[in-house]
């Protein structure tokens, strides 16, 4: 029996046939195999572009306004706590509500890091190019109702960032007007003259201390030092990146918005044509039905 195995070694066999072994150039490269560089393009035509976009600058958006604006509004605590409102009972209310801000920050954070993640997990699901990477598909009331919801949601919370995106200018509009009241007792033209302690900031004035706080004004050099601190200069800095980082969280639901708009639309035609497709299909099978009926009858007349 093993010598029957190799009977193809000699001329006299039968069953001999000759197998020419190919030569180095004969063989196929490993990179000339089509799978998986067709199986790379098609896993990047799957990735919805938009929704990662829109996704990374949503994300980028809400860690800037979350992370710079807890950050500033501590360092608003400690400069009027230790400038404009040295009683503790006078500030107490707006201790209270600052730190209760900074506690919603913590739950905007995580709602928008899930919500970003759903939103482009929904990306990948209903672009055309992963529909094609996976063939054929069906899409149901459920998801279209889903979309639809998707949409009215990314509505609701881009008009409330516009809200928050103008509440987040009040803070620098504020600190801007103190800078510039330094800026002006720095000014050469007022350097060393009586009246720079005329120049004055009273906070009480924007409404959030009382009337009664004191000092409640600061004027002249001590306005200056307090413009010199680190806690001025991070605070108002920060303040300006927090309202930064509000638009790009705007522009970032905006393209979210259109994006989900887009492909509910698309979803309404897949709909539409998948109903069309299965009746055409059911009108065939019953054409078909008719054509075998008719064909059995004739064949029993015959």
């Amino acid at each position: 029996m093993e010598i029957g195995r190799y009977h193809w070694m000699y001329p006299g066999s039968k069953n001999h046939q000759y197998h020419p072994v190919p030569t180095l150039g004969d063989r196929a490269s490993p990179l000339s195999s089509p799978g998986c560089f067709e199986c790379c393009i098609k896993c990047l035509g799957g990735v919805p572009y938009a929704s990662l976009v829109a996704t990374i600058l949503c994300f980028s958006g809400v860690a800037l306004f979350c992370g710079c604006g807890h950050v500033a509004l501590a360092g608003t605590v400690a400069i009027l706590e230790q400038h404009f409102s040295t009683n503790a009972s006078d500030h107490a209310l707006l201790s209270e509500v600052i730190q209760l801000m900074q506690y919603v920050i913590y739950g905007i954070a995580s709602f928008f890091f899930l919500y970003g993640i759903i939103l482009l997990a929904e990306g990948f699901y209903t672009t055309s190019a992963v529909k094609e990477l996976h063939g054929e598909f069906k899409t149901t009331a459920c998801g279209r109702c889903i979309s639809g919801m998707f949409v009215f949601l990314t509505y609701v919370l881009g008009v409330a960032w516009l809200g928050v995106f103008g509440f987040s200018a009040v803070p620098v509009f504020m600190f801007y007007n103190i800078w510039s009241t330094c800026e002006v007792i720095k000014s050469p033209q007022t350097n060393g003259t009586t009246g720079v302690e005329q120049i004055c900031v009273d906070i009480r004035q924007y409404g959030i201390i009382p009337w009664n706080a004191f000092p409640g004004k600061i004027c002249g050099s001590a306005l200056e030092n307090i413009c010199n601190t680190n806690e001025f200069y991070m605070s108002y800095h920060l303040f300006i990146v927090a309202c930064a980082g509000a638009g790009a969280t705007v522009i970032a639901l905006i393209h979210f918005l259109m994006i989900l708009s887009s492909n509910w639309a698309y979803l309404k035609d897949a709909s539409k044509m998948q109903a069309y497709q299965d009746i055409k299909a059911k009108e065939e099978q019953e054409l078909q039905d008719i054509q075998s009926r008719s064909k059995e009858q004739l064949n029993s007349y015959t």
